[in-house]
């Protein structure tokens, strides 16, 4: 076969097979008849022929497989067919960890069946909001034995209301088997079951198309040759006499269907028995022509396998016929990966192209101004959807174009006509992509960069939504994004709590108007309450619409529009969400997807909220409860200490800090760090301090307290570690022993005023190596010395060195001078307290031995 084309659009199939014998299904690719011939990828040939047979099987209209790749937790798209690839780049990659369906199928292992875009929102709304258009999915995982190798993926038109029937859901499976079952071969031949790179793009079949002349051929797999009638000669203007070799066939086919021949002939060679495709080849006057390929047993007793070819002659091929060219309209239409395969005259006046710079090539590069990412997201929805798109487009010569998209089983024919002709705008809508056209004026959005500002909100939502903690931070998201994004000035809140609704949030209503329906019961009949019971959005285009459908309910307003929407989190109900708008308005097909997705955003943020809110109260409970209330008075010692948490995410963590009366005329000081943050790190620090403590009293030595608190934490393997520094200090003579496991060095600030940072020997931080020592450092604290201990929170700061931080607490500390010690350790920590960005929580600890008879208040 042909090498590739360097004319190629991304994300075509670029690796063919060479002439030669075919091998079975149980082997590889057809080897290179020559040293200069590419070889047929084995791994992409298998994994097209399922993705084939998956669409066909389960009736969808596009399809791929997600393979695992050499970075462990991430899935590659190696086959998207009927899709062009680079028009679906950002769903390349696929983390197993996301909220996607694909992930959940690989993770769990289980299919996942969205038979339409409202189950797909309850479930999945991250999926619905990047591909806001009414679309059905099944994903199958690929597995065989206790390997997973990746996920089967079929798109197909939805079925609102009706689940995947269990017929289609048995063939995925049957295929997921089967190719998890050949991928199992291919490792155990050798072939590394892996995609490193780009997706590969295949063609589906061409299911459309009157014959005009017909040729036949026969190709012998065994030997690689085809002989050729001589109607099929005279169609491919060959006059070599036949057999050729496979090439002669293969180099007039177009990319993407190259792999499909070869499935075919895997099948064929495979199963034996009939088998056959229709793909697409190029005449020698640039025509398309249906190619349809047979599988049978040779006759007349001869061994071996061939494929009989019937080539169908479809005639005006690219060129189109004299009754396109007669229609008042500039038509065009395009394959399913975006190839341009008609054109009419009065496409070629208007665009002021000739055919010969259209035809055969992708969509965004014959037409650049169609790489505007608005238009992308249209043709996208074109190819996901059955249902036509209209929109504005502005091709920059100062002209604007109303384009409309008819989705059909093969492609898109698209219809473009000058802004300002009566036939531009579809009955009942206006120059955009539906709705009435004096609300697209009076929004601005009648043109693709207005549209494109107004679909910045909603992603503007989703992005915000993940950064907002509280429930109260969620809400004022949607105040501030989703409202604007759709003109709505009313919204309202509310969460589910014993079986009953109440309020949470409230902008834009006449004060007072929502107390009545706050703290409503699930068996009222309010259109905010059967939203959430029924789990589907309802729409009203004006108030006589709302109160015709709820008699008696009360109305804020004679005009207007309202939107009730279900917060529902992974099929968990939260609450309802309800959008008001101050006049009446229509809700198109998308912007009804968008926002339902939205909502199950919106639902899952609150969920998270709520969360933290409980998690984050309990704790702060467990800290409150677990750090030292009051510290223990010593004569001739002074201490304290303080607490900040940090800003960020969960209120607290893992800090911590102690005096501990040994009960031997010494103290035991304490301060230590537990990674992360929230209800574990604050279990586990409780956990911590309660062994340094009981250590501490059982009268151990400071290596073995920290030795042992050490091995406690590998035994209780919370997942975590931990830093800490202990210092055992005789108040009368001043001796201090100390050690430390990765923790930041202790300061000292002499009496006169000078201050240094303590070189204490230790170890490694705890819960990491059951062997680990931790050397003992002797020092002195004369009477007036301060010994000041701190976690990392305090000296730390984003894009600088630690260092400079300790520097500074060491210059801050020596600039206390005779300051009293509570003064000290609140000038020590003012400016981490004024912080608005503190990343971390801070804890700070300070001794001063003032001498048996000079002790400080």
């Amino acid at each position: 076969m042909r090498g590739p084309s360097g004319r190629e659009h991304a994300g075509c199939v670029t690796s063919y097979g060479a002439a030669g014998p075919v091998p079975s299904a149980s082997t590889g690719p057809p080897r290179e008849a020559g040293a200069d011939r590419p070889s047929t990828d084995a791994l992409a040939v298998v994994l097209a022929e399922s993705v084939l047979r998956a669409v066909e099987a389960a009736g969808g209209y596009a399809g791929g497989v997600y393979l695992r790749s050499g970075t462990p937790g991430l899935l590659r798209l190696a086959v998207l067919a009927g899709l062009p690839a680079s028009l679906f780049r950002p769903w390349w990659r696929m983390h197993v960890n996301r909220p996607f369906p694909v992930a959940e199928a690989h993770r769990s292992g289980q299919p996942v069946h969205l038979g339409d875009v409202e189950e797909a929102m309850r479930l999945f709304p991250q999926l619905v909001a990047s591909l806001p258009f009414p679309f059905a999915s099944l994903y199958t995982p690929v597995i065989r034995g206790r390997e997973r190798y990746g996920v089967l993926v079929v798109l197909r038109t939805p079925t609102p209301g009706m689940p995947v029937d269990a017929r289609d859901r048995g063939r995925m499976l049957e295929e997921a088997r089967r190719l998890g079952s050949v991928l199992d071969g291919l490792a155990a031949h050798g072939t590394r079951v892996e995609w490193p790179g780009e997706p590969e793009s295949v063609q589906l079949p061409v299911r459309t198309g009157p014959p005009v002349r017909i040729g036949y051929f026969d190709w012998n797999l065994d030997t690689g040759t085809v002989t050729a009638d001589a109607g099929l000669r005279e169609i491919l203007g060959e006059a070599a006499p036949s057999p050729w070799t496979v090439e002669a066939l293969t180099a007039r086919l177009v990319p993407e269907d190259t792999y499909a021949l070869w499935a075919l002939a895997r099948q064929a060679a495979g199963s034996g028995g009939p088998a056959a495709r229709r793909i697409r080849l190029k005449g020698p006057d640039g025509g398309l022509h249906l190619l349809e390929v047979t599988a049978r047993p040779l006759a007349h007793g001869r061994e071996g396998n061939v494929l009989t070819g019937s080539l169908v002659d479809l005639g005006t091929g690219l060129l189109g016929s004299d009754a396109t060219d007669r229609l008042p309209r500039a038509i065009l239409a395009i394959d399913r990966l975006g190839r341009i395969t008609y054109v009419n005259a009065r496409t070629e006046a208007l665009l002021g192209l000739p055919r010969g710079n259209l035809a055969g090539r992708a969509l965004w590069e014959a037409l650049p101004w169609f790489a505007h990412p608005y238009h992308e997201e249209q043709l996208r929805g074109a190819l996901l959807s059955d249902q036509p798109i209209h929109f504005l487009a502005h091709p920059g010569r100062g002209e604007w174009l109303s384009v409309s998209l008819y989705p059909g089983q093969d492609g898109v024919t698209l219809v473009l006509v000058p802004e300002g002709d009566p036939a531009a705008r579809p009955p009942g809508s206006g120059a955009g992509s539906g709705g009435a056209a004096h609300a697209d004026d009076a929004d601005g959005l009648s043109s693709p960069e207005g549209r494109a500002a107004a679909l910045y909100r909603p992603v503007a939502l989703a992005i915000a939504l993940s950064e907002a903690v509280t429930a109260r931070q969620v809400s004022a998201v949607v105040t501030e994004e989703l409202l604007p994004a759709f003109g709505g000035r009313q919204l309202a809140i509310y969460l589910l709590s014993d079986r009953h609704l109440y309020l949470a949030w409230e902008t834009g209503f006449p004060p007072g108007f929502l107390e009545p329906f706050d703290g409503v019961a699930l068996d009222a009949r309010l259109p905010g309450v059967e939203t959430l019971t029924s789990g589907r959005p309802l729409f009203f285009e004006s108030m006589q619409q709302l109160g015709a459908a709820y008699p008696g309910l009360p109305l804020d307003a004679h005009t207007g529009a309202r939107a009730f929407l279900p917060l529902i989190a992974s099929g968990r109900p939260v609450g309802s969400c309800i959008l008001g708008f101050d006049h009446p308005r229509g809700f198109t097909a998308e912007e009804r997807t968008v926002l339902t997705a939205l909502a199950g955003l919106i639902a899952q943020a609150l969920e998270r909220a709520q969360r933290y809110d409980s998690e984050s109260a309990l704790a702060r409970g467990l800290q409150d409860a677990l750090l030292p209330h009051r510290l223990p008075v010593h004569e001739g010692v002074e201490t304290v200490g303080r607490y900040l948490p940090g800003t960020q995410g969960m209120d607290v963590g893992g800090d911590w800090y102690d005096v501990i009366d040994t009960g031997h005329g010494r103290l035991a000081l304490v301060i230590g760090d537990v990674q992360g943050h929230g209800v574990a790190a604050a279990a586990t620090m409780g956990q911590l301090r309660s062994a340094v403590r009981a250590f501490a009293l059982s009268g151990h030595s400071p290596q073995e307290v920290v030795r042992g608190t050490n091995r406690l934490l590998i035994d209780l393997d919370p997942g975590q570690f931990a830093s800490c520094c202990y210092v055992v200090l005789d108040p009368e003579t001043g001796d201090v022993r100390a050690t430390r496991a990765g923790h930041p060095q202790p300061l000292l600030r002499r009496t006169d005023g000078s201050t240094v940072a303590v070189d204490l020997a230790g170890g490694v931080v705890l819960g990491v190596d059951d062997g680990a020592t931790y050397p003992v450092t002797r020092l002195r604290l004369a009477p007036g010395e301060v010994l000041a201990l701190f976690t990392d929170g305090l000296v730390e700061r984003p894009g600088t060195d630690i260092d400079e931080g300790i520097e500074r607490l060491r210059r801050a500390l020596a600039a206390t001078g005779s300051a009293p010690l509570p003064e000290t350790a609140d000038r020590l920590i003012r400016e981490a307290r004024q912080a608005t960005d503190r990343p971390d929580d801070i804890a700070l600890l300070l001794a001063a031995r003032w001498g048996t008879h000079a002790h400080r208040s």
